[in-house]
């Protein structure tokens, strides 16, 4: 028998570069400096279909800015305007 000198070639995974679309702050782009919690139609962007709010590393938000924001979602759902808990708030 002679001896092949056969190559064992392995699965490796491909080289698939995908790009992130990077995360930024929306309200250091638009210059945002004040959140008003008496605008309900602005916070529903930053909570899920169920009425929990976003965390920051879905939205890009700032820590500074995620701060605010939570603060005028918690004040706007206290005052009535938000619900608390709902089974599709979009």
């Amino acid at each position: 028998m002679k001896n092949n000198n056969k190559k064992i070639k392995y699965l490796l995974p491909l080289n698939i570069n995908i790009k992130k679309k990077k995360k930024y702050c929306f309200f250091k782009k638009k210059k945002i400096k004040y959140i008003d919690y008496k605008n309900p139609k602005f916070l529903i962007q930053f909570l899920n279909e169920f009425g929990k709010i976003l965390p920051r590393r879905i939205t890009g938000t700032s820590k500074k800015y995620q701060k605010l924001l939570n603060k005028a979602i918690k004040r706007c759902r206290h005052i009535g305007l938000l619900p608390f808990i709902t089974d599709d708030l979009r």
